[in-house]
């Protein structure tokens, strides 16, 4: 039986981490032995994302509503293996599969429902398991696999109809977060997610990582940029928790950093003492913070991560709670604002002294593209730039490859001479 298996598992893990999951404990964190980190590969990573959410790369738009179910089946497999084809031929050697790109799932799974992208149907079982497939149809290509998780969003948008779909779940089982705990749901960014001030909302999102690495054997797990999400039109409304569990804070804003703080912390933990050969990683926002708001931050002028997302990714590198960082350097080196090798080299000096390895993410979905602050993405194909960027990567020693946003990319008009070179770069070496 399969839930009473997995409720003894997850309550198993949560008990063995319940003194993480409690509110308010002090800013700072043990070191882990460097024993507990997953091995570092011997070859550059050379990833992708590959991203389910609203159908970006997959599974294609047209398969959702295919009939009979073993046609639409055929064809979004067709798909993945398709794109794991293509990743082999360049010399990606890694994918980053959004398997949560919401509150539901893409694996079969006792928390969460079947994800909407499958079928156009939240909680439908689509007749097969996308996670199990893909790493079926990877690992064979010699493709490792990493689920990409967004931790805290629910939907996409708060359309009555889109809360109305999540309702309509309440028969299944699993049944939508928006139904067994309709307390933790707020509105941010116009979007529907969980309050991250919540204790219980850090367990069940350990519970479902938990799920995953009992479950599948993945070779990573990664959590994106998403942590506090809000806008100055749309923020969180999230006094209720503030009130309830931040004694001890000075100010809401450290509050919430401590919040994303026992979160990685307790799925570190949580992985480690599981599989502690699952590698476990985040992708946030380049900029953790700029000098003139932090004289240790980088010397850049964009949107920091430590002040818009409340995520002291910094801090979490430091404490060794990461096997990778992936930050998100979408800017070529031109952008004075944000130039590409000033964010590379703090980054690197970040993790220079860490067991953290580092990943730079970078913007192939704007190779070949007119951007008027960047026109290098267009001269020559974009290739200049982005062989820039490569080259720079390459050149450290403590920087262990790249990931490429994202993988639609890798089969567009605008990005087909781009792609070209990097099967010559990548494609014929170890």
């Amino acid at each position: 039986m399969r839930l009473s298996t997995c409720g003894l598992m997850l309550a198993g893990a949560l008990a063995l981490l319940s003194s993480c999951s409690r509110h308010n404990p002090p800013p700072s964190a043990r070191q882990p032995a460097s024993s507990a980190l997953s091995a570092p590969t011997t070859q550059p990573m050379r990833g992708v994302w590959l991203a389910t959410v609203s159908q970006l790369d997959w599974p294609p738009v047209t398969s959702l509503h295919v009939e009979p179910q073993a046609e639409r089946i055929r064809l979004q497999q067709q798909a993945l293996t398709e794109a794991l084809d293509r990743m082999k031929a360049i010399g990606i050697n890694t994918v980053f599969f959004q398997v949560k790109p919401d509150a539901s799932a893409l694996w079969r799974s006792d928390i969460l429902p079947w994800s909407d992208v499958l079928t156009g149907v939240t909680g439908k079982d689509p007749g097969y398991d996308p996670l199990a497939y893909m790493l079926e149809q990877a690992h064979r290509r010699g493709i490792k696999v990493h689920a990409w998780l967004n931790p805290y969003r629910v939907a996409v948008n708060s359309q009555p109809n889109t809360l109305n779909a999540l309702r309509q779940t309440a028969g299944n089982h699993p049944a939508s977060v928006v139904v067994s705990h309709p307390d933790w749901i707020r509105t941010a960014g116009d979007r529907q997610v969980l309050d991250p001030g919540i204790p219980q909302v850090r367990d069940w999102i350990t519970s479902i990582v938990s799920e995953l690495i009992q479950r599948y054997p993945i070779d990573g797990v990664q959590f994106d940029d998403y942590f506090y999400a809000e806008t100055a039109t749309s923020p969180l409304h999230d006094a209720a928790s503030w009130h309830r569990y931040g004694q001890g804070f000075s100010d809401k804003a450290s509050w919430r950093r401590n919040n994303t703080l026992l979160l990685i912390k307790q799925v570190s933990a949580a992985i480690r003492a599981q599989k502690p050969a699952v590698e476990f990683g985040v992708s946030p926002a380049g900029v953790w913070r700029n000098q003139s708001e932090d004289i240790t931050g980088s010397d850049t002028r964009g949107a920091a991560a430590y002040d818009t997302a409340y995520a002291d990714t910094r801090q979490w590198v430091q404490l060794g709670l990461l096997d990778y960082i992936a930050p998100q350097l979408y800017w070529p080196f031109s952008r004075k604002i944000v130039r590409y090798d000033v964010l590379f080299h703090w980054w690197a000096e970040t993790v220079k002294s860490s067991h953290t390895r580092l990943y730079p993410g970078i913007a192939l979905y704007k190779v070949g593209t007119e951007v008027k602050a960047e026109p290098e993405w267009q001269i020559d194909a974009g290739i200049p730039e982005l062989k820039r960027q490569l080259d720079l990567n390459e050149s450290l020693p403590g920087v262990s490859g790249t990931i490429l946003f994202r993988e639609a990319w890798l089969h567009q008009p605008q990005t087909r001479q781009a792609v070209d070179y990097l099967k010559q770069r990548w494609g014929h070496s170890p």
